[in-house]
């Protein structure tokens, strides 16, 4: 993440992504219903940027004194959002499908930091929010209660994936799907009369049915299929957004990002993390020698683990030394995201950040994203050796950086401020 420079008198969390020039004007997003239900309160308007990595989406998540809610505030003048039909003092109240208006703001930021260069968000106007909160209204009541495609993965037994597809003569890309109860792709999740959007990775919406067959045959034990109920495929199709696999629920997939809390020992955590190659040709950060008894395994870490993040925060694109400097910024603990390798290989398969999908618990539950602290100092450095294929680092001490800039600001209004 960026650190933004010169503001030293302000408290802010700024990260910026711009919009992308080549997309074009968009069309604003369409809300459920155009009415007020007669108390001076409208209805939830949805949004899906998208944005290329090097761009924003092009406004700013403000949590200001004296105004509930995450307020959005400076859309940029031609950006994703500003186009696509956000307003100053809209209120987010959705993010992918999850209820944030409850969450803390940093949480939230969390959220659309790793949607990555796609996002679905649902707001409601300034005016509309303050009347419902007067109200005492449930805003989560106002929304639909699931806007979210589903991403499951199919293995092969024998009576084979347990699923037909049907499709009107002479038509490509309309399937839907019969599943075959307690079959294989019953028990993957894969809802009866559903409709298929993607097949392991790929749109179906250009296939034919012999297309779509033979794609199946070539799949060989294992298919991972992107599918939509009736109202899901509905609720997209009328607002003319169009439904992708990183707006998916993926509680169903057996591949999992784990967070694991390290309390340092007397020993340290046990474990070497080691720079190596990954599937998808780069490089990233391992997990080795993980030593029996200490905080590591006792964690949950394994061996050939890939970190993720470190305390709420991406590593993608950091290099070894960096990711070290993360995890030694604190004396006693650090939290990890990390992902197994059959999970790694199969994010990499379809395109898509496993991040994008790691579900932050209900703090009562005592798990949940890590928080964002403001940076507690300079991270010390950690000797390095050089091994066969890289650079490893024995970790005796933990983490706790984060590279957003916090600070005091001057103005009465605003509390807390992310750009995006």
């Amino acid at each position: 993440m960026k650190q933004t420079k010169g503001l030293e008198g302000d408290k802010m969390s700024i990260i910026k992504f711009e919009f992308n020039p080549k997309v074009g004007i968009d069309n604003p997003a369409l809300t459920l219903t155009e009415d007020t239900d007669g108390e001076g309160v409208g209805e939830p308007r949805f949004y899906l940027l998208t944005k290329e990595s090097t761009e924003t989406f092009g406004f700013c998540l403000h949590e200001e004194l004296g105004c509930q809610g995450h307020v959005i505030r400076q859309l940029e003048l031609g950006g994703v959002a500003q186009r696509r039909g956000l307003q100053d003092g809209d209120r987010l109240l959705q993010v992918n499908g999850h209820f944030v208006d409850h969450m803390d703001h940093l949480r939230v930021v969390q959220k659309i930091k790793a949607s990555g260069n796609q996002v679905l968000l649902a707001v409601l106007d300034g005016d509309s929010y303050e009347a419902a909160k007067s109200l005492g209204r449930d805003l989560s009541q106002m929304l639909p209660e699931d806007i979210r495609p589903r991403l499951c993965h199919v293995t092969r037994d024998k009576s084979g994936f347990g699923f037909s597809v049907s499709c009107p003569e002479g038509t490509k890309g309309t399937f839907q799907l019969s599943v075959l109860q307690d079959g294989p792709a019953d028990r993957a999740g894969v809802p009866p009369g559903c409709w298929l959007l993607e097949l392991n990775g790929d749109s179906v919406r250009s296939y034919s049915h012999s297309q779509l067959t033979r794609k199946l045959k070539q799949s060989g034990n294992k298919v991972t299929l992107l599918v939509a109920s009736s109202a899901v495929e509905e609720f997209y199709r009328l607002r003319g957004l169009r439904v992708t696999a990183a707006l998916a629920d993926t509680s169903r997939l057996p591949f999992k990002v784990r967070e694991l809390h390290l309390v340092k020992g007397p020993a340290g955590y046990g474990f070497l993390l080691k720079e190596d190659d990954c599937s998808s040709g780069g490089v990233g950060q391992f997990l080795w020698d993980v030593d029996e008894g200490l905080p590591a395994e006792q964690a949950g870490m394994r061996e050939g683990d890939r970190v993720l993040a470190v305390n709420g925060e991406s590593i993608e694109g950091l290099d070894h030394e960096q990711t070290v400097h993360r995890i030694r910024a604190r004396e006693d603990q650090v939290t990890l995201l990390v992902i197994d390798p059959a999970g790694d290989e199969f994010y990499h398969s379809i395109g898509l950040s496993p991040l994008q999908f790691f579900e932050d618990s209900d703090p009562a539950s005592g798990s949940c994203t890590p928080s964002l602290p403001s940076r507690s100092g300079s991270p010390a450095l950690c000797d390095l050796e050089v091994a066969p294929k890289g650079p490893v680092s024995w970790l005796m001490a933990a983490a706790n950086s984060i590279e957003i800039v916090q600070s005091q600001r001057q103005e009465e209004h605003t509390k807390l401020c992310q750009a995006f």
